[in-house]
């Protein structure tokens, strides 16, 4: 029932800022906004769900707690970064939303680099 309350606040916020798009713009994008950060809110309610669900699935495996903790921080990274980069581009900022875009790429892959350091010293141990 929740997704249908998400979807119908994203569908009627969306409508509400098309309708004040056309006649004041900066409206349309201050709705867009409220919306977005309305539905932010939803996201962090349900987020406590996910991180016993994580907590749940790290107590059955023996690796290192590390790589959930990593997991939690690019799932936010993703999230934060298609958000602006999504309100920039309602905005008509381009440009910027690309830049957003590949900050958040970037992010993510300097997270990565020390688990897939690990997993290359597990595979060069295996093969040892």
């Amino acid at each position: 029932m929740e997704m249908v309350q998400v979807a119908v606040l994203g569908v009627a916020g969306t409508l509400l800022a098309v309708q004040f798009k056309n006649e004041k713009p900066e409206y349309g994008i201050y709705i867009s906004l409220a919306i977005g950060i309305l539905l932010l809110f939803a996201v962090l309610d349900r987020l406590d769900v996910l991180l016993d669900a994580l907590g749940l699935i790290r107590s059955y495996m023996r690796a290192d707690t590390i790589y959930m903790g990593t997991l939690m921080k690019m799932l936010g990274i993703t999230y934060v970064s298609e958000f602006a980069s999504g309100l920039c581009k309602e905005a008509g900022h381009q440009s910027i939303a690309s830049q957003i875009e590949l900050f958040g790429k970037l992010a993510i892959l300097a997270l990565g680099i020390p688990v897939l350091a690990a997993l290359l010293t597990t595979i060069e141990e295996f093969l040892a």
